[in-house]
């Protein structure tokens, strides 16, 4: 790749629109479920809360990140991408993404068990692999998301 690719993917549409008009950047009040992480090497911080609807689905998020313009990113793309999953489905979902980022998934729509889990504005995110040092920055995130529905 050359030296400048980074570059390209601060500029993708998906990336920048995220980052510039992050979506559910409303605190909750009394959630149901409160995640967060820091990465304490960067500095980047993610604080997630998600309120859950009488059907067991994700009705409202609310997502707030500092850091990076990747971090902010991938925080308001999983705002968006929860919406009205169940908790199982979110737990799935996470798991696929963090295996697509971690290489071990060779496209952005794949088989996980017996359903096809699609990852639509997050395979905007796809790109990042290129360059390992910044995964993490993705997936802040998703492992805050995750420590939030194991407690």
């Amino acid at each position: 790749m050359s030296p400048g690719s980074l570059d390209n993917i601060y500029r993708d549409r998906v990336i920048l629109d995220h980052c510039r008009n992050p979506r559910n950047r409303k605190t909750l009040e009394s959630p149901d479920l409160s995640c967060d992480a820091i990465n304490h090497f960067c500095g980047d911080e993610i604080h997630i809360q998600i309120n859950l609807g009488d059907n067991g689905r994700i009705k409202e998020v609310g997502c707030q990140s500092e850091g990076c313009a990747i971090n902010q990113a991938t925080g308001s793309l999983l705002s968006q991408s929860i919406r009205g999953l169940t908790v199982d489905e979110v737990s799935k979902l996470s798991s696929k993404f963090v295996m697509m980022m971690k290489n071990r998934s060779p496209d952005p729509v794949s088989n996980h068990g017996n359903e096809i889990i699609k990852m639509g504005e997050l395979s905007a995110l796809y790109q990042v692999r290129e360059f390992p040092v910044r995964i993490k920055c993705v997936l802040l995130a998703w492992t805050a998301l995750d420590k939030g529905l194991e407690d």
